[in-house]
């Protein structure tokens, strides 16, 4: 095929590129190649005493005994301290083939104290469209440790009551992929952005030849692709391969307000504006003073309060931004004044308040 021809002779001339250029496959993903969520429900055996007693989990292992022919009267209510009611959910990855392997993780929905030490017994997970897609079974790992005291003291070190299974899911069916159909593959970006798919349908054009490729719109670039799978995989593996520079990120000012971080993009830039930086303390105290009388006054002892107010103000500092001030700007201007994150913060609400700043002010 003449296309396939011209990428794999042109595939050497990709490596010259500027150094912020990154890879096609860094910035997107092919539409169709997708994992999937995968979801069951099970039993856990062999716990050291750290099961549950509840109705669902004894109806649960009564079940399971009956898949093996053992059956147990109806009133008979089995002591499983031993036993857990867990669901297991996995993602099952794209083009994974049947007789594959892949991880599960282990959760206790009931109130087991532990996970630790169980194993997994034969369960079922199913897609969202109700098949079982993968089986799952095996010993778990469980980071977490609980202890308890027979007081009620209880040492609880991270989650013992979730564990994973390495390998302990095994693929039964594969999941049809969208891949090898149709006359086009479609990368979308990570980063929906206008300039960037332009520039990344002009970089493939490039290379491929006009008209090869069209933005759909901000986060979908359309690519005409050969049909026979050999011939696609080695095409998609050319395309994902090269390198374009990505349009720069919107001027904005991220801030934490929980921890104080601020993140102040490089293309945030200032109105003129004038800025003063002061502290302000106030500190109030209650003092408590007890009066007695003279002895043989026949007086009574009176106690009264007494507030401290006392006021304490800084020298309040003062700084002026010239039109197109920068962000190095406003960072040396911010450390001259010695502003704590909290002013910091303070000093950006208010700007961006006053409409001085060009930029958007996320606060999270």
């Amino acid at each position: 095929m003449n296309i396939l021809r011209s990428l794999l002779i042109l595939s050497a001339s990709i490596l010259s590129i500027s150094v912020h250029a990154e890879r096609v496959k860094d910035v997107s993903v092919v539409e169709g190649v997708r994992s999937n969520q995968l979801i069951g429900y099970g039993l856990v055996v062999g716990l050291p005493g750290t099961g549950e007693q509840s109705r669902f989990t004894e109806q649960s292992f009564k079940a399971m005994l009956g898949s093996f022919g053992i059956t147990m009267p109806g009133n008979l209510r089995p002591k499983i301290k031993n036993v857990a009611a867990v669901a297991v959910h996995a993602d099952l990855p794209p083009f994974v083939k049947p007789g594959q392997s892949i991880d599960v993780t282990v959760s206790s929905i009931g109130s087991a104290g532990s996970l630790r030490g169980g194993t997994l017994l034969q369960t079922f997970l199913k897609g969202v469209d109700g098949n079982v897609y993968a089986i799952a079974q095996g010993s778990m790992i469980v980071g977490g440790l609980g202890a308890e005291g027979l007081d009620g003291s209880r040492v609880v070190i991270n989650t013992p009551t979730v564990g994973r299974i390495p390998n302990g899911g095994m693929v039964e069916r594969a999941i049809k992929s969208p891949f090898t159909q149709g006359d086009h593959i479609t990368f979308n970006l990570n980063r929906p952005d206008f300039t960037t798919a332009k520039r990344l349908a002009d970089t493939i054009n490039e290379l491929v030849g006009p008209n090869s490729a069209s933005a759909l719109d901000a986060a979908s670039v359309r690519v005409i692709a050969p049909r026979d799978p050999a011939q696609r995989v080695a095409y998609l593996s050319t395309l994902e391969n090269l390198e374009f520079k990505p349009a720069d990120t919107s001027a904005k000012i991220i801030v934490n307000s929980r921890t104080g971080t601020i993140v102040i993009g490089k293309d945030v830039k200032l109105q003129p504006a004038a800025i003063t930086h002061g502290g302000l303390t106030v500190t109030i105290a209650e003092q408590t003073n007890v009066s007695q009388p003279q002895p043989l006054t026949q007086g009574d002892t009176v106690v009264t309060r007494q507030s401290i107010v006392d006021v304490d103000q800084d020298d309040s500092r003062a700084f002026v931004f010239d039109p197109g001030s920068s962000l190095d700007d406003l960072v040396r201007a911010i450390n001259a004044v010695g502003a704590a994150p909290g002013d910091l913060m303070a000093i950006l609400e208010a700007l961006k308040e006053a409409g001085a700043i060009h930029g958007q002010l996320v606060v999270i």
